[in-house]
């Protein structure tokens, strides 16, 4: 079983299926590729911050465990439990930087694989959308604006009934 939280850019597309797009989708639970390539998986996913965070983090331990005089092994030890704790948070550090970039949670969903979870996410989360939001129509989007349309020629060179949105198709 598979959870995600899914999360949505500040300031979205009017349009629902473009918002649907941009949405992002955040495992939870333990990440091998975050444990094992703990710096280039922050840098991957963009998580700047996180990962100068790391590296100071990796720095100053390294500092620690050479002023305490701690041998080698143990040194390897505490640098494999800083790789297992970036592996169970993961998920954290990546929903933590998409908060501070304004992303807003939209949903929580589980599933049997990424591919269901998607599905089921959109199945609920897709009528319940409005086709435009309605804070960014404007009378144009109904009336047209009257720049982009002209007349379309009829039979015996008399206009047509309708205006087209493509003028450059029609002009002679």
């Amino acid at each position: 079983m598979r959870v995600y939280t899914v999360h949505e850019m500040p300031e979205p597309s009017a349009d629902r299926y473009d918002r649907a797009e941009a949405l992002r989708f955040v495992r939870e639970g333990f990440s091998w590729p975050a444990a094992l390539f703990g710096p280039l998986w922050m840098a991957a996913k963009g998580l700047w911050l996180a990962l100068v965070i790391y590296l100071v983090a990796a720095f100053l331990l390294s500092i620690a465990m050479t002023a305490g005089g701690f041998s080698s092994q143990m040194a390897t030890v505490v640098f494999i439990a800083l790789s297992v704790l970036v592996g169970f948070e993961a998920d954290t550090i990546e929903r933590w930087t998409l908060a501070r970039r304004g992303w807003q949670t939209v949903g929580t969903i589980s599933g049997r694989d990424t591919a269901d979870c998607e599905r089921r996410f959109f199945d609920d989360w897709l009528p319940s959308q409005p086709m435009l939001r309605p804070e960014t129509l404007s009378s144009s989007h109904f009336l047209g604006t009257g720049d982009v349309a002209v007349s379309v020629r009829g039979p015996a060179g008399r206009p047509g009934p309708w205006r087209s949105a493509f003028p450059s198709l029609f002009r002679r």
